[in-house]
């Protein structure tokens, strides 16, 4: 069960990752490439996209 739970929780977190990247002014190309990142390895993508995604340059401080 506890794996399983891990496993919902990573596939939401995926979508809203997905769902941010898609609504982003980033543009179609990095948009793709993100998309596709966060698909194929869904917890190095998740954090990759957390770290340094369309939205990430606005976080620095």
């Amino acid at each position: 069960m506890g794996y399983s739970l891990l496993g919902l929780i990573i596939l939401i977190a995926d979508l809203y990752a997905i769902y941010q990247v898609l609504t982003s002014g980033a543009s179609t190309a990095a948009k793709v490439v993100w998309t596709l990142v966060i698909l194929i390895l869904p917890v190095i993508g998740l954090i990759a996209w957390l770290i340094a995604g369309p939205r990430g340059d606005k976080a620095r401080i």
